[in-house]
């Protein structure tokens, strides 16, 4: 069984190089950057654990500080020896029941090089398992084409008209004006 553990500033020094692997270099925050996010409460490192044994198996980047009342799940991932076991499906468990009672949850989707065929798909059918919808807009992260879902709360789905505004007011709190031009670029479709 998992149970989940806020992290602080030393297990972002431990677990920033699973980020670093897990993720592409340009979707990337600088650790600077998620520390002084986490000094203020605009981020939450979330780590999984074995209950038992009380070994870390899974962590999430969340940001959780918005004017909109939405939490962005900005990094998800099982470390790999974990992978193909059910840590993943336990693990979004118990982030839905933490932010059930925020308007609703973000996730972007990534891949910036599909090594594995249909790896995108297949991050789409898992969270759409748990309630998420695509959000229609046009949404580039590190200039890559991403894909935005969201799990609606306490909201309804659609909310394309403002999630321009929502990953604005996000990305504005750990990062530098012209930073966020350069990370993100959404349109509503």
């Amino acid at each position: 069984m998992l149970i989940v553990k806020k992290g602080g500033h030393r297990d972002l020094e431990r677990y920033y190089s699973l980020f670093e692997i897990d993720f592409d270099k340009k979707e990337l925050l600088p650790k600077l950057s998620i520390h002084r996010a986490l000094s203020r409460g605009d981020q939450e490192l979330l780590l999984f654990l074995d209950e038992e044994s009380q070994l870390v198996l899974a962590y999430a980047l969340v940001g959780t500080r918005s004017l909109y009342g939405y939490v962005l799940l900005k990094y998800f991932g099982v470390l790999p020896w974990y992978r193909g076991h059910g840590i993943g499906v336990e693990a979004m468990r118990l982030i839905n029941r933490r932010y059930a009672d925020r308007q609703g949850i973000l996730a972007e989707l990534t891949v910036f090089e599909d090594k594995e065929d249909g790896y995108r798909r297949k991050l789409r059918r898992f969270f759409a398992r748990f309630g998420y919808v695509d959000v229609a807009c046009d949404y580039r992260l590190g200039g890559a084409q991403a894909d935005l879902m969201v799990k609606p709360l306490q909201s309804s789905a659609e909310i394309a008209p403002v999630a321009h505004r929502i990953l604005q007011d996000f990305y504005g709190r750990w990062l530098s004006p012209a930073s966020v031009s350069r990370m993100i670029d959404i349109r509503p479709v």
